[in-house]
Order: structure tokens, then C-alpha cells, then sequence
């Protein structure tokens, strides 16, 4: 079967272990998450996770109807199926000599990057955007010393107001 991608974005009562219990769900059927992002929401008693998973069809359905039936789990919606905004933040820290600063630098504007460290022989640039935008970024770099690079996961919402989500009346 084909493999594919699937971004999944929960709303979880904010309680103790919660994330270890949705990601136990995910480790226990042998799925390597590509991602796992969390955080309060608007409301502290809730927090919104965001996890990427790779698998065929099948076993990607299995894995959504499991975790929606675990106890924190409030909501579960699949990115892929809808229009959403998905986005990464990325942090890269390029070895830079004075001569090669502005170079980086049009780079950076390039993909809306913004410098956010420089030191001697150092920056650290940060990006926002989809996978596809940050691969392209560091394949520009090609020919300079990329010394570390940072990047938190994807985290992501459906588009339009239909989609918010409210329990009992209360705002996340």
C-alpha cells in the first residue's frame, strides 16, 4: 500500500501525562511520528496538539479513531483533508565570515527569513513556513557551513470560522 502523510490537530484536556498517552498510542502501533507539537490554548484547561505521521491508508484511519477514543481527546481533525494553514518555525546557524553577511542575508529576505543573531563568525536566522519553503532554504545555503539547525514541527489550523471548535459554550 502507498504510503502518505497525515497531519492531525487535537483539542486534549489539559491534564497530566496527556501527551504521553497520545503519543503512547502512536509508539505502541509502531508509527514514528515526523512531528509532535503542543500548547495551551486560549482556555487553560485545554491544550491544542499537532502530530505528522506517515503510513498507508488503513492503518493511518486505525490510528485516528484510536486516539479520538481516548479519554483527554475533545477533537480530532485531519489537516490533510481540509484547507488549513500549516506552518514550521526553523532556526539555522550559519558560520559566516564578515565578506559573505549580505549574501545570507538576500537569501534570507528571499524566503521572508529574518536575522535574529550575529556574532564574529556566526548568524542565526529564523523562518517560518511549509517543509517545501524550508527545504528550498537550506539547499541555497549549499557552499556555506551550516553549523545547527533548530526547528520546532508542524503545527496548523482549518481555515474559515466553521471550524472552531467549542465545548459547552467555552472559548479555547
Amino acid at each position: 500500500m502507498k504510503e502518505r502523510k497525515k497531519i492531525l490537530t487535537m483539542l486534549v484536556e489539559n491534564n497530566y501525562g496527556v501527551t504521553s498517552r497520545v503519543s503512547g498510542v502512536f509508539s505502541r502501533r509502531g508509527f514514528n511520528l515526523d512531528s509532535f507539537t503542543g500548547c495551551d490554548t486560549l482556555n487553560p484547561r485545554y491544550s491544542r496538539i499537532t502530530v505528522v505521521v506517515r503510513g498507508d491508508e488503513q492503518s493511518l484511519e486505525q490510528i485516528e479513531k484510536q486516539v479520538s477514543k481516548l479519554e483527554d481527546v475533545l477533537y480530532i481533525k485531519d489537516l490533510t483533508a481540509v484547507d488549513a494553514v500549516c506552518r514550521e518555525l526553523m532556526l539555522v546557524k550559519i558560520r559566516v565570515l564578515p565578506d559573505s553577511r549580505q549574501a545570507i542575508m538576500a537569501v534570507a529576505n528571499i524566503f521572508h527569513g529574518k536575522v535574529v543573531d550575529v556574532t564574529r563568525d556566526s548568524m542565526i536566522i529564523e523562518l517560518t513556513g511549509k517543509q517545501e519553503k524550508l527545504d528550498a532554504f537550506i539547499n541555497l545555503l549549499d557552499g556555506y557551513e551550516i553549523l545547527e539547525v533548530a526547528s520546532t514541527g508542524l503545527t496548523g489550523l482549518e481555515r474559515g470560522s466553521e471550524s472552531v471548535v467549542t465545548l459547552k459554550e467555552e472559548s479555547f
